[in-house]
């Protein structure tokens, strides 16, 4: 029995050993080209390895301000996911606990993100350049968070509707206000689910494309734009490429690496109803 035991354990961790080299192995590729010569990118062979670290390509994007674009995308992201959060959050709360809008209108709102992008970016674009409102940070801001509302109130709602309400009910009656109920009771139990959804928004925010291409020119180009700069009809800079694909990979890593704790928990807590 213990030996089959032993068995099973090292075969699963085997396949897992082996599942996560599968899933790193590009990252690592990635990074890899980063740091290679033009010489090295294109040997046969590959060169696993590179001879000598080259940190030129990334230098080059500081020298030339590409690197710039991924601060737009920090920028854009983070004010328009704190923005979504806050809002939706408070809307979220009204429709679980007052029926804000009636019975359907929670679905209502879901359907509003599954909206394909390309099908109203052109509308858009007409209505930010009669408010001037093109290549701002301002735009790209107001529009991700609109078009980000509708799954922070979908998930918050899930969450907020797994707290049982004799909870608020208890403080009510002992004296809080409804503000008070919600920081006092609502927002410590719900704090995971919070952070999860913030999590995920911001990830949709970072990789939005199609808005950022058609809306922005020079002044707030974001990083999944500037990459597609770097592929040409004659040639592709895929040490550039490489570059700012680990550059703009780095804040995701940072967001996901500090509120991990929340994940497991988040993506789980309230999402399904019985």
């Amino acid at each position: 029995m213990r030996a089959d035991r032993g068995l099973g354990l090292a075969l699963r961790t085997g396949a897992a050993v082996v599942i996560t080299a599968l899933f790193l192995f590009p990252i690592y590729w990635l990074t890899m080209i980063s740091f290679k010569t033009p010489d090295e990118i294109f040997a046969y062979p590959p060169v696993w390895w590179p001879e000598q670290v080259q940190f030129a390509n990334y230098a080059v994007l500081f020298k030339d301000g590409d690197a710039v674009t991924v601060w737009n995308s920090l920028v854009i992201a983070s004010t328009s996911t704190a923005i979504a959060m806050v809002l939706g959050t408070m809307c979220a709360y009204s429709i679980a606990r007052f029926r804000t809008g009636g019975q359907f209108f929670a679905e209502w709102v879901l359907s509003n993100r599954m909206i394909p992008p390309v099908v109203i970016v052109f509308p858009i674009f007409l209505m930010f350049v009669t408010l001037g409102l093109v290549d701002t940070y301002l735009g790209l801001i107001l529009l991700y968070t609109a078009f980000n509302l509708p799954y922070v109130i979908w998930m918050m709602r899930g969450y907020i509707q797994d707290i049982p309400i004799e909870l608020e009910e208890s403080a009510l009656v002992d004296g809080c206000t409804r503000w008070q109920v919600f920081m006092r009771v609502v927002w410590p139990l719900v704090r995971g689910g919070l952070f999860a959804t913030a999590v995920f928004t911001f990830v949709f925010a970072w990789n939005e494309f199609i808005f950022a291409l058609v809306l922005s020119r020079n002044q707030v180009t974001t990083f999944p734009v500037q990459v597609t700069h770097y592929f040409g009809g004659q040639s592709n800079f895929w040490a550039k490429i490489a570059a700012m694909s680990v550059l703009g990979t780095i804040p995701i890593f940072i967001v996901v690496a500090t509120l991990q704790r929340f994940l497991v928990r988040g993506i789980s807590l309230g999402a399904v109803k019985g």
